[in-house]
């Protein structure tokens, strides 16, 4: 019998579950959630109850919460949700300095017990967490990546379809760039089932569209008074499927780009060919002038927020 890829989440909170919940329902493998041991029990009950529904959702997955990083042993895909998210009052350096010392500790352990794991980072400030984890590991470049172009892809291509009136499943869409305000949008590279969105929504409406993608996951936060994180758990969980089932899907990431985009050696958001290997290839697409602006201005942005994490941790 073959063996079934194993996935491991580490971070029990909203996104770690439900990037479980999709995994499971999706039946990519067998499932490790790992969380610190103050919330062992809590999060050994989660994935007992998320076991449970096995039978109902007729999935198949061997499902384990534990605080123990020997659980993750042998992992095919890390997924790092780890982190403290960004509380009131607190400046971005408290953020990076906090959470470079948790994914740097996460980091240390998968590279003991998951030598040969693809790794995908969700934990915020993304930029920075990814470069955390690439140096904490010493992985090679390809086995290190992370999400965020796809939820923002995702958000995007819901305000077209909502503003068309037309199946979210029918809008294809691509965005460069960091997350948030630092994404560059490709209009030019959006369509609906191969029409152009040009000719279905006025450049007003397109542009509305992507300026509520810019800011969607503060939308939820004044919304619901916390993180999204069935969407970002969702985009993790298509790259998930990517790479366990070799499926060689172009999906926007953050990856390493040194040559590619002029990025100089840097984790950026760009397509990239996604499969069994990790990121398998970056895809380079032409841009106009005001693209390729945009794209520099958060190149830079990236850079200097990795900047800011070698002057705390000089020896990353």
């Amino acid at each position: 019998m073959p063996r079934r890829p194993k996935i491991t989440i580490v971070g029990g909170g909203n996104v770690g579950s439900s990037c479980a919940l999709w995994a499971a329902s999706k039946e990519l493998g067998d499932i490790v959630v790992l969380d610190i041991p103050q919330a062992e029990n809590a999060i050994k009950g989660k994935m007992l109850d998320l076991a449970q529904c096995g039978p109902i959702e007729r999935f198949d997955s061997k499902i384990t919460g534990t605080a123990n990083y020997e659980d993750i042993a042998d992992s095919d895909v890390v997924v790092i949700t780890a982190g403290l998210p960004r509380k009131p009052g607190m400046s971005r350096d408290d953020l990076v300095d906090t959470n470079v010392k948790i994914v740097r500790s996460v980091s240390e352990n998968v590279k003991k017990y998951a030598p040969n794991s693809v790794v995908i980072v969700v934990s915020n400030p993304l930029d920075a967490m990814v470069y955390t984890a690439w140096k904490t590991t010493g992985f090679p470049t390809e086995r290190i990546v992370g999400q965020a172009g796809c939820l923002d892809v995702a958000r995007y291509r819901t305000f077209i379809a909502w503003e068309i009136g037309c199946s979210v499943e029918d809008v294809q869409a691509l965005l460069l760039g960091g997350h948030g305000d630092d994404m560059v949008p490709l209009p030019r590279y959006t369509s609906v089932h191969g029409v152009p969105v040009s000719q279905l929504l006025s450049a007003e409406k397109i542009n509305a569209c992507v300026e509520r993608a810019k800011v969607g996951g503060g939308e939820i936060v004044k919304l619901l008074g916390t993180s999204a994180y069935y969407a970002p758990a969702s985009g993790v969980i298509q790259m998930v499927e990517a790479i366990v089932k070799d499926k060689k899907r172009i999906l926007p990431c953050a990856a390493y780009c040194d040559k590619e985009y002029k990025v100089g050696g840097y984790f950026v958001g760009v397509p990239c060919v996604l499969g069994a290997k990790g990121v398998e290839k970056i895809v380079e697409i032409e841009m106009s002038p005001d693209e390729t602006k945009l794209m520099d201005t958060s190149i830079e942005h990236v850079k200097e927020l990795v900047g800011l994490v070698k002057k705390l941790y000089p020896q990353l």
